[in-house]
């Protein structure tokens, strides 16, 4: 259920927005995680030209980070889904009414406010009313999830309204580690973090970080359904490079699925 703004809500925004314009990359940057290395070999991707179209477009444009776009070609792949990639120009070409012959929008993570910044205004319009008034479903991870929200760096607000915040991750200033991510029916699994988001005021939770923050979240926008993650489930073993995880990656990479066919199936995952 969307969460109502109230004046309270309001202020607090006004004063966040102002910090964020401060330091915009604390709040809105997943960062660059290392290249992945010895990863299984990525299915190809579907040609934008080509005469059938695939089931999800996957985002690989400016502010996205590579090794975060070829972590889910990876899973895709593991999963048989078949995808196209759009890269900025090419997603700034596209028409609501080709956005919506897609089943699913996927934008890993980066930077939202580059991924904002070299979007037109038109084009967060089209994908906000592919997903609002036509069904197209949205995958949001770490960047890509604050992305979906409300953002005065063009965001696409699915949100009605609702911003995101960094998780603090208790404050101790780490900005990448292995975060516990306790769900309803998965138990505590250990996943990826790198200064993601928590989606506190929006949608139902379907994992929380240790302090009880909504990590990933999920909800009706409109006639379209979003998933969001503050976590990378997708993160290949190369990304734990000096962390320690009692979660397996292959683990880890089928929760990652189970995420994206949630988002593209519709499918409400159990949540609190």
């Amino acid at each position: 259920m969307l969460a109502s703004v109230t004046p309270a809500n309001k202020l607090q925004r006004v004063l966040i927005i102002v910090l964020a314009a401060l330091l915009p990359v604390a709040f809105t940057a997943c960062g660059t995680p290392h290249t992945t290395v010895g990863m299984p070999a990525k299915a190809a991707a579907v040609p934008l030209n080509s005469s059938t179209t695939a089931s999800i477009l996957l985002f690989n444009g400016t502010g996205t980070c590579a090794s975060c776009v070829s972590a889910v070609e990876t899973i895709l792949g593991a999963n048989n889904l078949s995808y196209s990639t759009a890269n900025s120009s090419q997603l700034n070409g596209m028409s609501e009414t080709t956005l919506k012959g897609y089943k699913l929008l996927i934008v890993p993570g980066g930077n939202s406010i580059t991924i904002g910044n070299n979007l037109k205004s038109s084009t967060t319009t089209n994908i906000h009313n592919a997903v609002i008034n036509d069904g197209l479903h949205y995958l949001g991870i770490c960047a890509g999830g604050f992305f979906g929200g409300y953002s005065t760096y063009n965001g696409l607000n699915l949100t009605s309204g609702v911003w995101f915040n960094v998780y603090n991750n208790y404050g101790n200033g780490i900005k990448k580690t292995a975060v516990e991510i306790s769900s309803p029916n998965s138990g505590k699994l250990d996943q990826y973090w790198q200064d993601g988001p928590q989606f506190s005021g929006w949608g139902s939770i379907v994992g929380k970080y240790p302090d009880s923050t909504p990590a990933i979240v999920e909800g009706s926008s409109g006639k379209g359904w979003v998933i969001l993650s503050g976590v990378h489930a997708e993160a290949p073993a190369s990304w734990r490079t000096g962390m320690t995880f009692t979660t397996s990656v292959a683990v880890d990479n089928a929760y990652a699925g189970t995420l994206i066919l949630a988002a593209l199936n519709r499918t409400s995952l159990p949540h609190y």
